[in-house]
């Protein structure tokens, strides 16, 4: 199964101005979401993919805005630890006349591939996103509207999902999957009359539109020379909007479900300090770079410092990337390699280390030998996110269980216990988690309305039941 945590943007313009170079723009300002491919698609053409960063082909920018000149566009910028990096892989995926972009996975792939004609995909090509266009389009042909083809393949596909779609009638479509597991918001330019549909308000922002609104979970948005149209394919009310955009994947300066998320995280670091008031602390520092408004939050409410200890090195080949969402094990120790610790502001001091996850323990482990060698006097762990037990089926990547540091091999364990196993992984003098109840508290959504699978291990919210797999089992290697 692919597993994607990805950036989508849709840009439609009513006074019929080239949107290519506001798509890039766009989606450079998703780069933090992927960083494995990207590409766009305009109506009557086949999609244009390249590998790597957006900006790596930032000599090509006037090319392409020129050749793919365009009122309607989408774009998508990936990242996917399944199915090779390869251009194959990239989106937008063609189909028939449709393109589309897709941020999720669909965990009933298999299922879904039948009511296509059976498995025709090998795991190298593998792409929920081929599965569902392909389904898609035969229920469009059948069915004759967007709405309606969407308001049935809602009830044959079990995930999260975010689409966007282009047609070669000109028109750019952006969907919502019902419980919205992933964001996705509304923007509008005043000065060129254009629209945009992304993943995020870093986007709309980046492209010098104004923030509307969110896209309602369950609802399909219509972008043509008939202005914006909108219409519901779901009317289910529950919410699962997922946790860990708040914590990590989500841009600071982006608005999330009516939340900022620099003001949610520091909110978060501050909901810590109460739980976790580490009395004999000299000061907090922030792993570089999504913890740093936690850290900033838990030092206000603690009266204690916040300085920063560790510091990345933005001009190696690694380190402004973001270790967690490389695919591979080596590129994300190369990367927490470039994570320098400046030895006169922790040498014997009692650190807090305030990180906002702890997945397979390998960045935490190496930071906290890297203080330790630069003198720190205790080591204190605090992390913002629950702990990661389960793998995610809504579009993150985490997806075998012996990969993660809570990983038990089927031994009973209480919180405590699985706690205390971690923190001597890692190395750590004391490690404190958060917990589902004070996050959702801190950004100010009900706890029900929003996704704590990978901690919980309920997949009410996905409807499914999930077999375990390896990694190996799902690369199909």
């Amino acid at each position: 199964m692919v597993k994607e945590n990805c950036g989508v943007v849709g840009i439609y313009s009513l006074t019929g101005t080239n949107v290519v170079p506001m798509v890039i723009d766009a989606l450079r300002a998703l780069q933090h979401r992927g960083q494995e491919a990207w590409g766009l698609a305009i109506p009557n053409k086949a999609p244009l993919k390249r590998l790597g960063l957006v900006s790596a082909a930032s000599s090509e920018f006037k090319k392409i805005s020129e050749e793919y000149a365009s009122p309607a566009v989408i774009g998508h910028v990936r990242y996917s630890t399944m199915g090779k990096s390869t251009l194959e892989n990239a989106q937008p995926l063609k189909v028939k006349d449709l393109c589309i972009a897709h941020n999720g996975t669909i965990a009933n792939v298999q299922e879904l591939s039948n009511l296509v004609g059976g498995c025709s995909f090998t795991p190298q090509n593998a792409s929920d996103t081929l599965v569902a266009a392909q389904r898609l389009v035969t229920l469009i042909s059948e069915n004759g509207e967007m709405g309606k083809a969407l308001s049935i393949l809602k009830n044959e596909m079990i995930g999260s999902y975010c689409f966007t779609f282009i047609s070669d009638d000109n028109s750019v479509y952006a969907a919502r999957d019902p419980k919205g597991f992933r964001p996705m918001v509304l923007g509008h330019k005043e000065s060129d009359d254009t629209y945009i549909v992304a993943s995020e308000s870093s986007a709309v922002s980046a492209v010098g539109a104004q923030l509307q609104r969110n896209v309602n979970p369950g609802e399909l948005i219509r972008l043509s020379k008939n202005g914006l149209e909108t219409e519901m394919f779901s009317d289910d009310p529950t919410r699962a909007h997922c946790s860990f955009e708040f914590t990590y994947f989500a841009h600071p300066s982006s608005n999330m479900e009516g939340t900022n998320i620099y003001v949610a995280r520091k909110n978060i670091g501050r909901f810590l300090a109460k739980k976790f008031p580490i009395k004999d602390a000299d000061l907090v520092i922030p792993v570089p770079d999504s913890a740093r408004p936690a850290a900033l939050g838990y030092a206000q409410e603690l009266g204690v410092s916040f300085d920063e200890g560790l510091l990345k090195d933005r001009y190696s080949k690694k380190g402004p990337l973001r270790s967690f969402i490389e695919p591979h094990q080596s590129d994300r120790i190369e990367i927490n390699r470039w994570i320098i610790p400046i030895k006169e502001i922790i040498e014997g001091q009692h650190v807090v280390v305030i990180d906002d996850s702890l997945v397979r323990g390998t960045s935490s482990k190496a930071i906290i030998k890297a203080l330790r060698r630069a003198g720190a006097r205790k080591i204190s762990m605090v992390i913002t996110y629950p702990p990661i037990k389960f793998p995610c089926y809504a579009g993150i990547d985490f997806p075998s269980q012996e990969e993660l540091a809570t990983f038990s091999n089927g031994k009973e364990m209480s919180q405590e216990e699985m706690t205390e196993m971690v923190r001597q992984s890692i190395g750590a003098d004391f490690l404190g988690y958060n917990d589902a109840e004070n996050l959702a508290a801190a950004v100010g959504i009900p706890k029900d309305s929003m996704c704590f699978t990978c901690s919980s291990g309920n997949y009410e919210s996905l409807g499914i039941t999930p077999e375990f797999r390896t990694r190996e089992e799902m690369k199909g290697e």
